[in-house]
């Protein structure tokens, strides 16, 4: 079944309740609230006060306002910041108080590749993000740029989650992909999307030291079942979800759905790569 990373109808999604406007970064309209609670299970509750237009901003302290009086008349954020446990699963929110008119802030969240190159997160354009297997062990950062209603452009604004530290899992999340690998075996238990959107099959997936299988539970049949190879895709899509897609050695698609949870999702995302990546080095020592 050939189907696109940003696959359709998710039984357990929940969206996100922000405007957002156009292609590219995301224009947030700061006149409405920034919703809160709109993830799946993992996120973290991060509820900020509110201003009379109900924002989810700080109150600025002193210094910050004297800043802004002695700055250019442009649009700005102050107090620009991250709140939330930057770890899989779980999520963060940029927030800051907005100054000198700021109306609209474009959000665009982005991953910090080891080689140094720089990865805008496809769909990650709110001020809310929720941190993924793909973010373990590299930089994430947001970048904001503020705009007032006259379509002026504040400076832009930047900051890193986590400290500027790499991502890394929750000390739980760890001790459990590592036990897996230390047995050479695992079972999950996964929704698997069949031959239509709305078809979602309960099923198993089993991975073992150098291959994996999926059996159906209803039929007990094995509906993939192949040697880990490096053709093998695991792919987390854009959206707040607990999918995945599988793309196998033959080029077909498989989307699943950890039971809309967020963190189970990343740990079974992180646990196969693990297994796909060892299995690959054993290959490679062979054939030396």
């Amino acid at each position: 079944m050939e189907v696109s990373p940003g696959f359709g109808n998710d039984p357990t999604t929940k969206k996100a309740k922000i405007k957002v406007e156009g292609g590219g970064r995301g224009k947030t309209n700061v006149a409405g609230p920034i919703p809160y609670g709109s993830f799946d299970k993992g996120f973290t509750d991060m509820r900020a006060e509110e201003n009379s237009n109900g924002i989810l901003f700080h109150h600025p302290t002193t210094s910050e306002q004297i800043a802004s009086s002695d700055s250019e008349e442009h649009p700005g954020i102050d107090g620009f910041q991250i709140i939330g446990d930057a770890k899989p699963g779980c999520g963060l929110l940029a927030c800051g108080f907005p100054v000198r008119g700021t109306s609209l802030c474009i959000f665009q969240w982005i991953r910090h590749l080891q080689d140094g190159t720089l990865q805008y997160i496809e769909g990650a354009t709110n001020p809310e993000y929720v941190v993924t297997a793909d973010d373990v062990d590299k930089l994430i950062s947001v970048e904001c740029v503020p705009m007032d209603d006259n379509g002026r452009q504040g400076e832009l604004v930047k900051r890193f989650a986590n400290d500027q530290n790499k991502i890394t899992c929750d000390p739980e999340m760890q001790l459990m992909i590592d036990s897996h690998i230390s047995k050479g075996h695992a079972m999950f238990s996964v929704l698997l999307l069949m031959d239509s959107l709305d078809n979602w099959e309960a099923a198993t997936l089993i991975l073992r030291r150098s291959s994996y299988q999926v059996k159906v539970n209803s039929t007990e049949t094995s509906q993939i079942a192949e040697n880990f190879s490096k053709h093998l895709s695991i792919k987390i899509p854009s959206g707040l979800s607990a999918q995945f897609v599988l793309t196998c050695s033959d080029g077909s698609s498989y989307p699943f759905n950890a039971y809309n949870d967020v963190g189970m999702r990343d740990t079974i995302v992180l646990t196969m790569r693990m297994f796909q990546s060892r299995a690959l080095d054993e290959k490679r020592k062979g054939r030396a």
